[in-house]
This record gives C-alpha cells, sequence and structure tokens, in this order.
C-alpha cells in the first residue's frame, strides 16, 4: 500500500453489482477517496454501468460453462486487470466476488476486500483477500475463512433499496396496463458453478402456468441474449409475438421494474432480494444450496421457495398487488457499516 494513497479500485464483475456499489461508490468519495473502476464485459454489466453513468474500464468477458475454460478465462482476465490497474496504483481493490480481482490483487501487491453474501461462493484455490465483509447472517458460515471478517446489518440491497424512487413511465413504455397483472422473471444462471438443472424445470412450469391466464403479462429478463432470450422467444413465440412475454431490447431499471409488478419469479438471489427489500411478492426458483439470507427471508415470510414443479401453481399467488406511490423511508445504516468496514480494510496493517 502507497502511504497517503486513498485510491479504491472497483471491479464490476456482475450485473447486481452496479447499483450495489453505486451509492458506496458516492459515500467513499465523499469522504475524500478516489475511486476508480473496471467492468466485466457480460450479463449486461455495462449496460447498467452506462445507465449509472459509470466512467469504467471494459475488461474481460464471460468464458462459458465449461470448468477449464473458466478457470483458464479468470486468470487471462485477472492478467488483463494488472495491466490495466497498475496505472492507477491503487491502494485498495475492493469487489462483491471477483474472483480475477482478488488474483491480481495479489500480483501486483495490494490489499484485497471482498464483499459476499452467499457462504457457499467459491474462491480460487490457495488464493484469499485480505479482508471480507459480510452480512450478520452469514458471519458463523464464514469463521473458517482465513481473511479477517467484517459484519454489516441486513443484506446487500439495503444498500441501494433506501434511495429507490418509483418512475411509473415504464409500464408506458412496455405498453402494460394498469389492469395487467404484471409478473416479472429472471432465469436461472445456468452458467454459474452452482447452478441445478432442477430450476429451468421450474422456470418453464412457471412460464408455461402464467402464460395460459387471462390478464397476465410476463416481463422475462434473460441473463444473455444468445442462449435464454433466442430459447424463450423459440419456446414461446406465440406469447412473445402477442407481448404476452416481454423481453426488452435495452437495459431496464430492475428496481422500478420490480416496484411496478404484482409478483417476482427469479432463479438467482439478487432480484429475489431486491424484491423482498422492496415488500414485493417474491417466489424463489433458485435450486443450489439455500444460503443463510435466503433462508431468513424464507423463515420471515418475505420469500417463497419454489421446490418442485407441483408448488408452482400450489404456492404462487397470482394477484394483483396494491402498490403505495413511493416506496417506505429507509435509513442508510447497512450502506454506512459497509464504509466504515472499507475504511477499516484500508487503515489495516499489513500482514
Amino acid at each position: 500500500m502507497i502511504p497517503g494513497n486513498k485510491t479504491i479500485w472497483i471491479d464490476l464483475d456482475n450485473s447486481p453489482h452496479v447499483p450495489f456499489f453505486a451509492p458506496i461508490i458516492k459515500e467513499v468519495e465523499k469522504r475524500g477517496y478516489t475511486v476508480t473502476l473496471t467492468a466485466r464485459d457480460c450479463f449486461q454489466v455495462c449496460g447498467l454501468a452506462d445507465l449509472h453513468g459509470f466512467k469504467y474500464l471494459r475488461i474481460g468477458k464471460h468464458y462459458g460453462k465449461n470448468k477449464a475454460l473458466k478457470v483458464g478465462g479468470t486468470i487471462y482476465r485477472s492478467l488483463q486487470l494488472v495491466r490495466r490497474a497498475s496505472n492507477a496504483k491503487p491502494s485498495l481493490a475492493l469487489s462483491h466476488g471477483s474472483r480475477s480481482q482478488v488474483f491480481a490483487s495479489k500480483m501486483l501487491g495490494i490489499r484485497s476486500s471482498v464483499i459476499i453474501d452467499y457462504e457457499y461462493t467459491k474462491g480460487l484455490p490457495g488464493i484469499s483477500p485480505d479482508a471480507l465483509i459480510v452480512p450478520e447472517l452469514i458471519f458463523d458460515g464464514m469463521k473458517s475463512h482465513s481473511s479477517r471478517l467484517f459484519t454489516y446489518p441486513g443484506i446487500k440491497e439495503d444498500v441501494y433499496v433506501p434511495d429507490f424512487v418509483p418512475d411509473p413511465g415504464i409500464l408506458e413504455v412496455f405498453g402494460i396496463d394498469t389492469e395487467n397483472l404484471l409478473v416479472t422473471i429472471r432465469p436461472p444462471a445456468t452458467e454459474a458453478h452452482y447452478h441445478n438443472p432442477e430450476a429451468e424445470v421450474l422456470f418453464a412450469e412457471a412460464v408455461d402456468y402464467l402464460g395460459s391466464l387471462d390478464g397476465v403479462r410476463i416481463f422475462i429478463l434473460p441473463r444473455n441474449e444468445k442462449k435464454q432470450g433466442d430459447f424463450i422467444k423459440s419456446r414461446w413465440a406465440e406469447w412473445c409475438n402477442s407481448k404476452r412475454i416481454i423481453i426488452p431490447e435495452h437495459v431496464v431499471d430492475g428496481l422500478n421494474l420490480i416496484w411496478h409488478s404484482d409478483l417476482v419469479i427469479s432463479g438467482g438471489g439478487t432480484m429475489n432480494r431486491e424484491a423482498a427489500a422492496l415488500g414485493v411478492p417474491v417466489y424463489s426458483i433458485f435450486r443450489g444450496k439455500i444460503g443463510a439470507v435466503d433462508r431468513y427471508l424464507s423463515n420471515t415470510g418475505r420469500l417463497t421457495l419454489i421446490e418442485k414443479p407441483e408448488d408452482v401453481r400450489a404456492k404462487i399467488k397470482v394477484v394483483h398487488r396494491n402498490k403505495p406511490k413511493e416506496a417506505a423511508k429507509r435509513d442508510h445504516k447497512t450502506l454506512n457499516r459497509i464504509v466504515d468496514a472499507i475504511e477499516e480494510v484500508m487503515q489495516m496493517k499489513s500482514k
């Protein structure tokens, strides 16, 4: 670490990281730090970064489902990051689970901190960040890690949900009538290491069921246009052509879409937890190991787990939601605690 250097390098590795880091960037800059950004060109990361007006370096891509290609791609992107990040000379590398950045920071001799909210996340063998920042809910499951642990209250979505302001214009843009019952669905992450094919069966069952109901419009957010997007347009061609199923042609504000939905179904963690944070009925078709955060949301009635095809019709309540005109006021204690932890990591003594 360079004495007096207050530059933080943030790597945006996946689409949920963009809204998550937006308020963090504002807060650390308010406290006198400089931020430099890199972004991986996959899963609409760059599109969302553009939507937020971020200035960033586009580095690397997704290398598919094959394990060998994943490992090779991670190492290759690390080398790309080393070359670009060395010019900025940051004193801290920060991400929400970027394996490439952790590896690159080790090669550069830069202190690294990773924020995670899923205790079953896999890192690179033998390479650990200097610090982990995790929800209090998963602290017990992280004690075996060699990294220093910092915790924050609530869930990671509590970082950016407090600043959310609904914009009803989204309904007009996509031709959605207020009398329609709007369902937002996020398919499973089929290329993720934690993917379970059972989730794809549940996704198809949910679309088949909801698409057959009168007055229901389904907004589907594919994780990639070529594979998932083409599959959806092929399997449910008639419903796509009639706009019963809507697939956006450009990046949309996920929180705003969730807010105007009557219910949400997702095969991944972030959209489920965003809906729970906004008080929108949400159903999880994720079939990997259920983490402590989602288990907590399920136990408190804020999230319903869909575990088998029969659950789709038995558990999902297809009813209109009474949508308030404004989002509930929330505090920024989760954001402030995370930024406090980042500062503590900056001040840690070197090992």
